[in-house]
């Protein structure tokens, strides 16, 4: 496993015996090892200037070799979109499958995100397709497709699906939604390479910009994503839609390193450096939004979820003068007073004092000075800087990160008398993604940003 709680994977292959119900002596082979480096294997493409950053998914497929045994698909993140590629169980090239289901003028520019379901029983392929401003289509790709997989393959769409699951009795449904997949909103993906930190990997965001802005300057709301050893892909989520095309905001999604899809060096690099690495980073990401000339400066409000809610706390308290609203939710305040009532205290080791720093089978709890660092690496240690209006949501169910470290910050903030709200969702855990709870939380959110930002 990984200290990270993710990572690069490799893949193997194996013969098994029939017979014997095991695998074969001397058939163990690697077909793809991690890779360190973005392109360092230096056999593939690049997407979005990105060369091939490893593997980055979760399962194969149940049916995920091609009929004559010779390639593996998958899907993998690949920098900061999803991607279907072809894999060759002789040599181990990887190979990007090219194909658009929106396929038609002004897509040159367009990163849509792609995942691989199975194959067909003719040798086809059942596939998916997404972008942030359009919800996810279901679709094929014909029986010959793998002969020409590098020059662009045609693409059937089977279904369109809505962009929130809705009843027959509800409005949403009707013809007359207020929402058309592909307009409202257009995106964006930018990469800089940071000045800080021994990996020098690009850091890449993705900005969604509202339609028809003309000269004015937007308000930003920059989304760190949680994990933090996740990313957030070109997919469509319904909530910074809304943030986008009906708030009127910018929105900056900023995948740090430490993300994954861009090597396991720059995974790894987080490690030990929490709450300073990715704070740097998402100001590096959010002053290149603001120098496109596209962003109002003095309107830059930082939104997140966990690691996101973590990082949102820190560069309220870091950079107060950069980023002026704040909504958070189940947010890690005080990595010291969290690691023993989590039901992840290894990242609390990990993530503040480097690989290697927890013992699996010998819990215990910190010690004087690795209580210090954990303080340290908190948005707590920082509290004394912030000045800006914070909303702060909590799922009391949460084990992850227990509902006390968003109230010991909600009460710290209301004792140096800041604007400050509190959601309490009584039957929600982490995610905060009940029904009822997440529509109430995004538009909680929206209203303080419109009020304070």
């Amino acid at each position: 496993g990984f200290d990270t709680h993710n990572g690069c994977m490799a893949l193997h292959t194996s013969d098994w015996c029939m017979t014997k119900g095991s695998v074969m002596d001397g058939t163990k082979k690697v077909v793809v090892d991690v890779v360190t480096l973005p392109g360092e294997r230096g056999d593939e493409g690049k997407i979005s200037g990105l060369g091939f950053p490893g593997l980055f998914l979760n399962q194969l497929s149940d049916r995920c070799f091609s009929p004559d045994g010779k390639f593996i698909l998958t899907s993998t993140q690949w920098g900061s979109v999803l991607r279907v590629v072809s894999i060759s169980v002789d040599d181990g090239s990887v190979t990007p499958i090219k194909f658009d289901m929106r396929d038609g003028d002004n897509r040159d520019e367009a990163e849509p995100s792609q995942q691989f379901l199975c194959f067909t029983e003719d040798g086809g392929a059942i596939v998916t397709q997404s972008e942030c401003n359009y919800p996810t289509m279901l679709g094929s790709l014909p029986s010959t497709f793998l002969e020409n997989i590098e020059g662009g393959i045609s693409s059937q769409v089977l279904a369109e699906l809505p962009p929130a699951a809705t009843s027959s009795f509800s409005s949403l449904s009707s013809s007359g939604s207020c929402f058309k997949a592909g307009s409202g909103y257009s995106y964006k993906i930018m990469n800089i390479l940071p000045e800080q930190g021994d990996v020098k990997v690009d850091v890449s965001s993705i900005l969604l910009l509202p339609d028809d802005a003309g000269d004015e300057k937007l308000p930003l709301i920059v989304v760190p994503h949680g994990g933090p050893h996740s990313a957030t892909p070109t997919t469509f989520v319904p909530s910074y839609g809304y943030l986008c095309q009906h708030g009127r905001y910018a929105v900056l999604h900023v995948n740090f390193r430490g993300s994954t899809g861009f090597g396991q060096a720059a995974l790894e690099s987080l490690a030990g450096s929490a709450g300073t690495q990715d704070v740097l980073d998402v100001v590096a990401a959010t002053r290149a939004a603001i120098d496109t000339g596209l962003i109002d400066p003095g309107r830059v409000g930082i939104c997140g979820g966990s690691h996101g809610g973590f990082l949102a706390a820190h560069l309220s308290g870091q950079h107060p003068d950069l980023f002026k609203v704040a909504s958070m939710r189940n947010p890690c305040i005080n990595i010291a007073s969290m690691v023993t009532a989590t039901d992840i205290p290894d990242w609390c080791y990990v993530e503040t004092l480097g690989l290697g720093k927890y013992e699996w089978d010998n819990f215990r709890a910190p010690s004087k000075e690795e209580n210090d660092k954990m303080w340290d690496n908190s948005p707590i240690a920082h509290l004394q800087n912030v000045k800006a209006p914070t909303l702060v949501a909590l799922g009391m169910k949460d084990r992850r990160v227990p509902p006390s470290q968003g109230l010991e910050y909600f009460h710290s903030l209301r004792a140096k008398n800041l604007p400050t709200k509190l959601l309490v969702y009584e039957d929600c855990d982490h995610a905060i993604d009940r029904v009822v709870s997440e529509a109430d939380f995004w538009i909680n959110t929206k209203q303080w940003f419109d009020k304070h930002l």
